[in-house]
This record gives structure tokens, C-alpha cells and sequence, in this order.
């Protein structure tokens, strides 16, 4: 194989782990925008998501309600988890509520410990067929998946954003939760749904991924750091930033683990966040302006 089509190959396939991380990374920025919390348990919805997939087709629900239903569950769960445990202490210190949250997060893994067990699981693709080539490079079907449901969710949170009350309201908080509150909007309410919002998300990154990877109880442990890492990098506060952060490290990752060596796959996101935190600690997009809403 060429050095190109090695490029290529590192490329698609840095695309496919970085679309992850994005909707991961999405999750992040969305919570923190509204409540001002790190929830470091979003990892987890993706375990959630890509478990209770499994599970759900191999009872025999067919591939799409199982998607649906999954995403539902993961949804419920997390609105449980913001209500009863979030919510309760939101008079708490934001030093305080990222403990928490880092909690829920060994509490929820622990749960699917005792319920899945250690033994991985992986899911049957959603399109069947052998890798695609291109250009002296291959790329499996579900990569394309992931691709594509990364996309369609960017254009989704938009369109939210831009035209719906909710994504408005959203963002009205994010600018003044006082003026807003004072317009008629509910900020509990608003941080309810950015949680269930993020756990969709979530749910969504874990269902895509199950065909591509084994899906196990500990695995959104390193996806959630690499998706906060991925957060970082475009802005806590930016949207699109975030989206690009995830694909960004997505490629760094897989050029370093196929440039340099494989070994140091994990360990380069840790080395962008730590130059990231001393060149420009902002991300690249994180200057957040207000705007009229």
C-alpha cells in the first residue's frame, strides 16, 4: 500500500472514531452551556445506548424500534438521574456537581456491571456487505453510518437552535438565565432537557459504534474523556466547535497509532488536552458572544 492510500486509510478511519467523539463532545457542550456543569457521566449514555441496543435485538426487536427504544430508555434514565440527583443539589458548588456526576458515572457502570456482566457484546451491522474501496483505501458500511448519523445530528442541533422554542429557550439560558427566567422560560426544566438532549445523543453514539466495536459495561469510560477532550478543543460553549474537535482528534489519533505506534492511541487525546489548556485554554471556537434569540 502506497503512503497515500495509508494517509487515506489513517483518514477514514480517524473520521469514523472522530464522529463519535463529536456526538460525545456535543453531549458536553450542551449540559455545560445550560447548567455550567462537566458531566462527566456522559460516557456512560453511550455504553447505555450501545447495551441496551444489544440487548433489545437480541430479544428479537427488530433493528429500528430497537433504536428507538433504546434511545427512549437511555432518555428515561437520564432524566431520573437528573432529576433525583442533579436537580436535588443544584444549590451545590459546581466543584461539588462535577462530583456528583463523576459518581452517577461509577454508579451507573457498576449497575451494568452486576446486569451485563463482563463479557463484550457486538452487534450485527446495519447495512450487510463487505468493506468499500476507495482509493487504495477500504471503509466497512457502518463507518458510514457513523459518518452520516454524525451529520444529520449537527444539522438536527441546528435546525433546534435556530428555529425551534426549545433550542431558542436553550439558548436564552445560556446568555441570561435571570432575563430569561423573567421571559416565561424554566431553567430546571431547560436543564432537564439539554441532560435528556446529551443523553440522545449519547445513546445515538453507542448504538453506531456497537457493529464497529465490542461493546462492553467500562467502555464510556475512555469515550467520555476523549469526547470532554474533544470538547475542549473547539470550546466548551461552541456547538460546531465541538463537532470539530471530535473529528480532529479523531484523525490526530488514528495518524499517531498508524505513523508512530498504536501504543500511544490514548495517550495522544491527553497530550492535545494538555496543549490545548496551556496554548489557547478557550478551544478554538470558545469566545461566546450574546445574541439576539
Amino acid at each position: 500500500m502506497s503512503l497515500a492510500s495509508e494517509l487515506l486509510q489513517y483518514l477514514l478511519s480517524g473520521l469514523t472514531m472522530g464522529g463519535i467523539y463529536a456526538l460525545v463532545a456535543l453531549g458536553f457542550v450542551i449540559i455545560h452551556n445550560v447548567t455550567g456543569i462537566i458531566n462527566f457521566a456522559q460516557g456512560e449514555f453511550v455504553m447505555l445506548g450501545g447495551m441496551f441496543m444489544v440487548t433489545l435485538v437480541g430479544a428479537g426487536v427488530p433493528t429500528v424500534p430497537a433504536l428507538v427504544l433504546s434511545v427512549i430508555l437511555v432518555m428515561i434514565v437520564v432524566g431520573i438521574m437528573e432529576f433525583g440527583a442533579i436537580r436535588s443539589a443544584k444549590r451545590a458548588s459546581p466543584v461539588s456537581l462535577v462530583i456528583i456526576t463523576i459518581g452517577l458515572s461509577t454508579a451507573i457502570r457498576g449497575i451494568a456491571l452486576l446486569v451485563w456482566g463482563t463479557n463484550p457484546y457486538r452487534l450485527e451491522p446495519f447495512t450487510a456487505g463487505g468493506p468499500i474501496h476507495i482509493g487504495g483505501a477500504t471503509i466497512v458500511p457502518q463507518s458510514l453510518w457513523v459518518i452520516g448519523t454524525t451529520a444529520a445530528v449537527l444539522a438536527l442541533t441546528f435546525f433546534m437552535f435556530e428555529y425551534t422554542y426549545w433550542g431558542k429557550a436553550l439558548r436564552a439560558c445560556v446568555v441570561n438565565k435571570f432575563a430569561a427566567r423573567l421571559m416565561g422560560i424554566n431553567p430546571q426544566k431547560m436543564s432537564l432537557f439539554a441532560f435528556v438532549f446529551s443523553a440522545a445523543l449519547g445513546a445515538l453514539a453507542g448504538i453506531v459504534i456497537a457493529p464497529i466495536t465490542y461493546v462492553t459495561y467500562d467502555m464510556g469510560l475512555m469515550l467520555g474523556l476523549k469526547g470532554f477532550v474533544a470538547a475542549v478543543m473547539g470550546g466548551l460553549s461552541s456547538t460546531p466547535g465541538a463537532v470539530i474537535g471530535g473529528i480532529a482528534l479523531g484523525v490526530i489519533e488514528s495518524l499517531g497509532a498508524g505513523l508512530v505506534s498504536s501504543g500511544y492511541k490514548d495517550g495522544i487525546a491527553f497530550i492535545i488536552l494538555l496543549l490545548v489548556l496551556f496554548l489557547k485554554p478557550g478551544g478554538i471556537f470558545g469566545t461566546f458572544g450574546s445574541k439576539r434569540v
